[in-house]
């Protein structure tokens, strides 16, 4: 039985309807990613699900005693108290005296789960820890339906694996906005997705949605371009004359009118925004040269004898917790900050575009027009020249939004303001702190594109694992022993940390296991070498083959679910085959580390 259901809502504030008589029902257990490009109603749709909003027609059915929880985007500023007395909260509120008890046990309990600790003042911790002090604070009240308005906006990777983790194991209901596209892939098992005012409810995970939305969007452009050929076919048998006239009927004509009246009707597809990074001329081979650095705020070290060679078209990740200081590592790869040891060189003829992480380089009093072209009614864009209102139309501004200072704009607008004018200048090094902000995921993959597709060399910072992933040729991780480098993106620097803990375990219990030989008597056992067994060696050489069974499987299953008959099946057959898709992954996953774990093995004892 549902939990929630929707029918025929509609919501308009100014412009088209911004949900337009919009149907769904939530059942119990799901995880519901809800997408759509920057305005287009999710956050909308949410405050009406948690009643915050009230729709202008339709109807909102929540079954009796169903609770809904939600999440805010932002931390509400003022609060304070204990951690205990936050995730307490109105939780008493209602109940008897003597059922307080009970709340105490939700409380003990909920911070046990979520590894809080109740005495520490909330004012103190960081944004996000208070993010998961709030979440605690709405499981604790024991919702049946969480909303989450992008949870992991301003979290570092560790918080953002540690949300994931906690919301897998988690059994109640689950509908989430964000532009996390790795947060999505692992947690959404239902993808709804607004787009044009209506939701399209493609009961699909992520991956399985954006193959069938390629082919949906090639379908409909295909159908459009057949209707609109016949639209101008009609349109010239109507104005052929008086031969027209004598022999036109009355059935043609009023099937003419219709087709204008559907064209007038259909809302075109927001476009997509056009990036294009300008590359200067080309510096030297050398761009940053860093040897022996050392920095240090207060007795807080930020550096400690770091080295590091950055070379043309290499493309840097920078990644680590809030605070452990990454801006202030690529101000002092840039020379806007001197180290307090060591030296830092950099190339010759570099020209550097900075995207900031706060948005600093955007005067807030300005239009978008003004703070764009600095004054100027057109751009340089390579060898021409264009007018800065078309220019902005590329990056999604009508003229309305061109022409709004950039205080009043929206989190994607003013990343996209930003993009803008960084792209009015010649680079050959990019230097970007958190790009990846509120940007919906087409102007993500075109900003993908562009980068991997630009000559020079990228300094990036982000916790967008995707985006590095899809990016970086190599990363600079704050870890407890200072910044290591590694070859690749997150994935990669995930897989050799495992490695290398793996071996660090393995080294350990054959140390101790081996007893102390006396002078002189030769080694039996290397402590660092132990050879596989038989078994293992025989397990390691059929993974491969185990694995990629594994995946032609998964391909199969992704196949049959892209099908759209997959889902005129019964539920029960849906739910069946979408369970032997869980069970492959979760196996593939298991049978990758086994495969790490005995590759390591074997190289140690090579």
């Amino acid at each position: 039985m549902p939990l929630i259901t929707i029918e025929n809502l509609t919501i308009r504030f100014r412009g088209p309807m911004l949900l337009d008589g919009i149907s769904a029902k939530i059942d119990p257990g799901q995880r519901i990613g809800l997408l759509g490009r920057n305005g287009a109603g999710k956050s909308t749709l949410l405050k009406i699900l948690s009643g915050e909003v009230i729709p202008d027609g339709g109807q909102l059915a929540v079954n009796p005693g169903v609770r809904i929880g939600q999440l805010p985007q932002e931390v509400p500023a003022g609060m304070s108290g204990s951690i205990a007395e936050v995730v307490r909260g109105d939780l008493e509120v209602g109940r008897d005296l003597s059922e307080h008890w009970e709340v105490d046990r939700m409380v003990e309990e909920t911070l046990g789960r979520m590894k809080l600790d109740g005495e520490a003042p909330f004012e103190t911790l960081s944004s996000g820890m208070k993010r998961r002090v709030l979440l605690a604070r709405e499981i604790a009240a024991a919702p049946d339906v969480l909303l989450l308005d992008e949870p992991t906006n301003h979290l570092d990777l560790e918080a953002i694996v540690w949300l994931e983790d906690f919301l897998l194991r988690w059994n109640g209901t689950l509908i989430f906005v964000t532009h996390d596209r790795s947060f999505l892939r692992r947690l959404a098992t239902r993808i709804w997705e607004i787009d044009l005012g209506k939701l399209f409810d493609w009961s699909c995970d992520y991956d399985t949605f954006r193959k069938r939305k390629e082919d949906k969007i090639a379908a409909e452009d295909k159908q459009n371009a057949l209707f609109d050929k016949r639209l101008s076919e009609e349109e010239t048998w109507i104005r052929q004359g008086i031969k027209a006239r004598r022999t036109r009927n009355e059935g043609r004509v009023r099937a003419l009118e219709d087709m204008r009246r559907a064209r007038q009707q259909r809302r075109e597809k927001v476009g997509t925004a056009k990036l294009q990074i300008q590359e200067a001329s080309r510096g030297g081979a050398l761009v940053i040269e860093a040897k022996g650095v050392s920095f240090a705020h207060g007795d807080r070290v930020i550096l400690r004898e770091f080295s590091t060679t950055i070379m043309r078209g290499d493309k840097v990740g920078i990644i680590g917790p809030n605070g452990a200081g990454k801006t202030t590592l690529l101000r002092l790869l840039l020379g806007q900050l001197a180290p307090q040891a060591g030296t830092v060189r950099l190339g010759t003829q570099l020209q550097i575009a900075y995207f900031d992480q706060l948005r600093d380089t955007l005067d807030p009093e300005q239009t978008v027009q003004e703070n764009v072209g600095e004054g100027r009614d057109t751009v340089r864009i390579g060898d021409r020249s264009k007018h800065i209102m078309g220019y902005l139309q590329d990056f999604l501004f009508t003229p309305e939004r061109a022409r709004t200072q950039v205080k009043y704009l929206s989190g994607g607008e003013r990343n996209r303001a930003l993009l803008a004018r960084l792209m009015t200048q010649p680079a050959n090094v990019i230097v970007m702190d958190e790009p990846t902000n509120d940007l919906d995921s087409e102007t993500l993959d075109l900003l993908e594109e562009q980068l991997v597709d630009f000559g020079g060399t990228v300094l990036l910072v982000s916790h967008d694992r995707t985006f590095l992933n899809h990016v970086v040729t190599s990363t600079l991780v704050f870890e407890d022993d200072g910044v290591q480098e590694y070859v690749g993106g997150y994935d990669d620097w995930v897989a050799a940390v495992r490695r290398r803990d793996s071996e660090s375990r393995d080294e350990s219990v054959v140390s101790v296991a081996t007893p102390a030989r006396s002078a002189g008597q030769p080694p039996t056992v290397d402590a660092k070498r132990r050879r596989l067994s038989f078994k293992d060696q025989y397990e390691l050489d059929r993974l491969p083959e185990r694995i990629e069974g594994l995946e032609a499987g998964l391909a199969d299953l992704h196949q049959r679910m892209a099908d759209p008959g997959f889902f005129k099946l019964p539920g029960d057959q849906q739910a069946a085959v979408r369970a032997q898709l869980a069970d492959l992954e979760e196996t593939l996953a298991a049978s990758y580390g086994r495969w790490e774990q005995l590759e390591s093995l074997a190289e140690s004892g090579a």
